[in-house]
């Protein structure tokens, strides 16, 4: 019995990160990849048939980095008659609202909350005085290139698209370009089956669009990444990434603070879950309930079962060499996490970084189950300093 549940605990760890990307890529193999990029870039010297764009930045107190964050919106390469630039203010209780203001004559407007309920309601707050036919939404830490809304426009000539997705690429303290590692490159390729299959299951919360028909029906109290991907899957569309959208943002000040922001980010994902469990329903969503599925409920019961992977293992010390084997290689891989967090120097070394960032994400979405099945809900926002 208890080597029937080793291996069920291990089936349980393995299937979010290797089986059911693989069930993917079966799924998808033979198909041919989308041309939205190639259209976009063929289509970027015409301005006739552009739609309407509503920029809907979302602030809390962010008088630091509102006129670098405006400057970068003004900068785009989009015909200004058909681009609406608007800051969603949760409540700012310093000089960014103020600020704002002095971009008035340039045609920035503001959406000020009437009360700090978080970044959802402060982006509700700008949805119902935007007048884009597509709503883009980005933080004040995100980096937009020039050609971004250009190329992230023209996914939309797809009637099955619903959503578009940026890439994050994060940019170090000394100004260097990163976000090619091995876990970013496995999660981009993870995304892009996804997309093709039946639409994402989550959004650069940092910068995404969507067609206001989507938007429409808008939770306040789940995460917009989140919610606009259920309501794509809703509407049967689809939400994409788009490989050659980037946006870019500055790693944490204080790296200790990175921890913390997995574990807001995971809960966050619970709660907009927990609100949505229909979501779950295969009947009902097809392949997009399976998708929700492997991709966030199963990588939540992660660290569980790798709990349960372990104690099992102890269990069966004395069952036989393999049993052994796969104990000493815990420890070696635990052990090997521990002391890259104790000294930090290790992580500079490839295989040691995988495995204590492996470790680190899935400490972190315990630790979130936890605080969910004791109660706690993440509603109101506050941006990470950067």
């Amino acid at each position: 019995m208890l080597a029937l549940l080793f291996w069920l605990f291990v089936l349980a760890s393995l299937y979010s990160y290797f089986i059911y990307p693989l069930l993917l890529w079966w799924r998808m193999r033979g198909q041919p990849a989308p041309v939205y990029a190639a259209a976009g870039e063929a289509a970027q010297a015409a301005d006739a048939g552009l739609p309407r764009l509503s920029l809907i930045i979302t602030a809390h107190n962010e008088a630091a980095r509102i006129r670098a964050k405006l400057d970068n919106a003004l900068a785009v390469e989009y015909p200004r008659e058909h681009l609406e630039i608007l800051v969603a203010s949760d409540c700012s209780t310093d000089d960014t609202d103020a600020i704002v203001a002095e971009y008035a004559g340039q045609g920035v407007k503001l959406a000020r909350a009437d009360q700090r309920l978080g970044k959802e309601y402060a982006q509700l707050c700008a949805i119902r005085v935007a007048s884009g036919d597509i709503l883009v939404f980005s933080d004040v830490a995100t980096e937009i290139p020039a050609d971004a809304l250009t190329r992230l426009v023209r996914y939309f000539d797809d009637p099955q698209v619903g959503a578009v997705s940026s890439e994050d690429r994060f940019i170090s303290q000394a100004g260097k370009v990163g976000g090619e590692g091995l876990y970013v490159r496995y999660e981009m390729w993870l995304r892009r089956l996804e997309s093709g299959a039946a639409g994402l299951v989550g959004l650069s919360g940092s910068f995404f669009a969507a067609r206001r028909t989507v938007c429409e029906d808008w939770d306040i109290q789940s995460p917009s990444d989140f919610n606009t991907a259920l309501n794509c899957a809703r509407q049967g569309l689809r939400g994409v990434t788009a490989p050659d959208v980037l946006g870019y943002y500055r790693d944490l000040k204080d790296p200790a603070r990175e921890y913390q922001r997995k574990v807001r980010t995971v809960l966050r994902g619970m709660t907009g879950l927990g609100r949505h469990p229909e979501v779950l329903n295969w009947r009902e969503y097809g392949w997009f309930a399976h998708q929700v599925i492997g991709h966030k409920l199963l990588r939540w019961l992660v660290p569980w079962a790798l709990a349960g992977v372990f104690l099992c293992n102890l269990g069966l010390l004395g069952h036989g060499g393999f049993y052994t084997l796969t104990f000493w290689a815990q420890l070696l891989f635990y052990g090997t996490a521990l002391a890259a967090h104790l000294r930090p120097a290790l992580q500079a070394i490839g295989p040691v970084r995988i495995i204590y960032f492996f470790v680190q994400v899935n400490v972190a979405i315990a630790q979130a189950g936890v605080q969910y099945l004791s109660g706690k809900r993440m509603t109101v926002w506050q941006p990470s300093a950067r």
